[in-house]
This record gives C-alpha cells, sequence and structure tokens, in this order.
C-alpha cells in the first residue's frame, strides 16, 4: 500500500514520526513523507529528523510564507505533481495547518482516498484559521482518527458514518512518550539552557495571531506576564513571528522573563516538564501538559481540545488580565488534579495502521482518473 504521509510545520513532525516509525513493521506499506515546507526554518535539519527517527523527507514542495490563499495555492500546486508522481493508494494528512486542507483538497480531486489523523476537533471559533482548515478537511476526508471523545460526538453531529469515525489515542503523546523515553538517556549537559532551572520557574510559549498580532492584545498580554512574572520567573522561546510583533509594537516583557531563541522538541520538553506552570495559546502543550501532569494555563477564549479541561491538568484562563492572574494562581497553589485520557498511552499510531490495513489491504486498486494538464 502506497502512502503519502504529509506535514508543513514543526508539529506535524511530532505527530507523524510515530505514524512513519510504525509504518515501517508492515512490509506490504511504502510510506514516503512529503514536506510542504509551510513553515521551514534552519534548525529543522537532519538533526531534527534523526531526533524523531525519521529520513530526510522524500519530497520538499517549499512552499514558503505567503498570505493564507497563495501558500494554499502553493501548496496545491506542488502536491498535485507529486501525487501525479507517485499514485499512491493513499494520502495521510494530520492536524489542521494549511498543508492538512490543501493536501486533503488536492488528493480527493485527483480520487485518492485521505485519512485524517486528530480529526473532529472543534474550537466553534471561525476567525482560527486552524477551525476553517479542520471543518473542511473532515468534510472530505475518508477515515477520521480522533484524539478524545469530544471529536467522535463532533463528527457524528456532523453526519459521518460511524465505521470511519476511529477513537484512536493520540500520536503526539506517542511521540511525547518516545521524546521522554530518550530524554532519559540524555545527558542534561548537551542543553544550553540548563542553567536555567537552578530555581523555579514557569515556561511559556505564545504565537497565535489572535495574541500577538493586535497591539491591544499582546500589550494587554504583556501586562500580565509581567505581572506573573515578580512572582515566577518565566522562561519563554520566542517565536520568529512573535519577536518581530515584539518589535513592532515595543513591547517589553521585563527582566524576569527570559526570552530564549525556538527550541528543539527535546529541549524544550527539558525545560516544561519541570516547570511550576506552564501558560501557553498552543494546542499541542495543552495535551502533552495532560499527559505529563504538568499545570497548564491556556491564554485563549477557547480550545478545541476540551479534554485537557474537563480530564487534565488544564485551565482555560481567557486572554484579560484578571482570568489569567486567577488561573495562574490556582495553577501554581496546588492546581488541579488532572488524569490522562483513554488511549493516551503511546499506542495511537499502532492503532491507525491496524484500522488502515484491516480496511484497505488489497481494496485500493489505484484506479486514477483522466487528468487534464
Amino acid at each position: 500500500m502506497k502512502t503519502l504521509l504529509v506535514a508543513g510545520a514543526r508539529p506535524n513532525f511530532m505527530k507523524i514520526a510515530p505514524i512513519y516509525r510504525e509504518a515501517m513493521h508492515y512490509p506490504d506499506v511504502e510510506c514516503r513523507i512529503v514536506h510542504t515546507g509551510q513553515h521551514y526554518d534552519q534548525e529543522m535539519s537532519q538533526t531534527f529528523f534523526k531526533d524523531l527517527a525519521l529520513p530526510t523527507p522524500h519530497w520538499f514542495l517549499n512552499a514558503g510564507s505567503a498570505s493564507q490563499a497563495e501558500q494554499t495555492a502553493r501548496i496545491m500546486v506542488a502536491f498535485e505533481e507529486v501525487c501525479i508522481g507517485e499514485r499512491p493508494d493513499l494520502v495521510i494528512v494530520v492536524g489542521d495547518v494549511n498543508s492538512t486542507l490543501a493536501c486533503s483538497i488536492t488528493a480527493k480531486k485527483l480520487g485518492i482516498r485521505v485519512a485524517h489523523v486528530e480529526a473532529g476537533l472543534r474550537s466553534f471559533d471561525l476567525t482560527m484559521p486552524e477551525e476553517i482548515n479542520r471543518l473542511v478537511t473532515d468534510s472530505i476526508s475518508d477515515d477520521f482518527f480522533v484524539t478524545e471523545e469530544s471529536g467522535v460526538a463532533n463528527l457524528l453531529r456532523e453526519g459521518k458514518s460511524p465505521e470511519r469515525v476511529h477513537l484512536v489515542g493520540h500520536v503526539m503523546i506517542d511521540n511525547l512518550l518516545y521524546e521522554v523515553r530518550r530524554l532519559e538517556n540524555t545527558d542534561p549537559a548537551t542543553f544550553s539552557t540548563r542553567s536555567w532551572k537552578d530555581r523555579p520557574y514557569g515556561f511559556l510559549t505564545l504565537h497565535r495571531p489572535s495574541n500577538v498580532d493586535s497591539a491591544e492584545k499582546f500589550g494587554e498580554l504583556a501586562s500580565v506576564l509581567r505581572d506573573i512574572s515578580t512572582e515566577l520567573r518565566l522562561l519563554f522561546p520566542v517565536h520568529p513571528r512573535t519577536r518581530g510583533q515584539m518589535r513592532e509594537f515595543g513591547i517589553d516583557l521585563g527582566d524576569n522573563v527570559v526570552l530564549l531563541p525556538p527550541l528543539g522538541f527535546q529541549e524544550s520538553l527539558f525545560l516544561w516538564k519541570d516547570a511550576r506552570v506552564v501558560l501557553t495559546d498552543s494546542g499541542g502543550l495543552q495535551e502533552e501538559t495532560t499527559a505529563m501532569g504538568v499545570p497548564c494555563v491556556t491564554l485563549r477564549d477557547n480550545t478545541e481540545r476540551p479534554i485537557t479541561v474537563e480530564m487534565g491538568t488544564n485551565v482555560l484562563a481567557g486572554t484579560k488580565k484578571s482570568s489569567i492572574l486567577a488561573a495562574y494562581r490556582q495553577a501554581v497553589n496546588g492546581g488541579k488534579a488532572g488524569r490522562v485520557p483513554p488511549l493516551w498511552d503511546g499506542r495511537a499510531a499502532e492503532r491507525i495502521w491496524r484500522v488502515l490495513l484491516g480496511r484497505y489491504k488489497g481494496t485500493l486498486s489505484g484506479d486514477w482518473p483522466t487528468i487534464s494538464r
């Protein structure tokens, strides 16, 4: 079974890594990695792929940064050429970035089956580009691999066939547990940030356009982060886009917010796993902190990952100063008791391939439509 496994941004590679590693156990599966180049930086080097036990991607589409429409169009044009050349039986997309949307649409128009991993998540906020990507991808996918019960409920409510909806756990947690095991055998001296662990700290990430693209919104967040940092030093690996907005808006976070460069997955994990609290607007960190039992304060008004609030350690704080301070104080003063959601056990990729092989092995024919050029 020839499969194209699509990733476009750094978090996507964390998600495809367990799927690719698991595929290597099946001689009948030929799995090729497509890197769309939606997000590309020099840090995504051979070392990065080696750490994830991934080969250099078989295809690099070099989409680059652009407007939502231009970037999506570039990916679609380039991915169509790959599909015509490779003639895959199946395309697997993960998450909710522009690459997810672009490659699922392209594949379906070529008559190729699409499997969406991390399907069914909903924020119900159409101002978020990711929500549009999720909705469109799920409207045309053939199989839906779901991380939590809310995703199953959303897909069934939207009319998806129950036999196509599979609650399998979370490949992001597969990768997290894999990296935790690796970290146990890693010398801390290899991390340049080890000196920052000499006393208690919080860990901060901030990158969503809704938080950093408005001078007023970013300014209010900066104010509360300065206040928090007078009580607890914050370590902040700054996303390049966020750093640019800080310069443009003149954002000053104060001396107790330590600005770090973007970190690799291992070094980031090395820091946040021992933090008193994680403050973030990232979807992935909401889940990873839940899996590790680390208090998390989400700097957003909604979340497409409600299980992290319902079962996990995550508190949805909103974006106003008073609510963020209240959530922070709740987190550092004992936090909330959290549990690990069902099937977040490091075996999601195994379940995904069990479903795919059971459903498609021997049935995928490679019948291709005529494509006019």
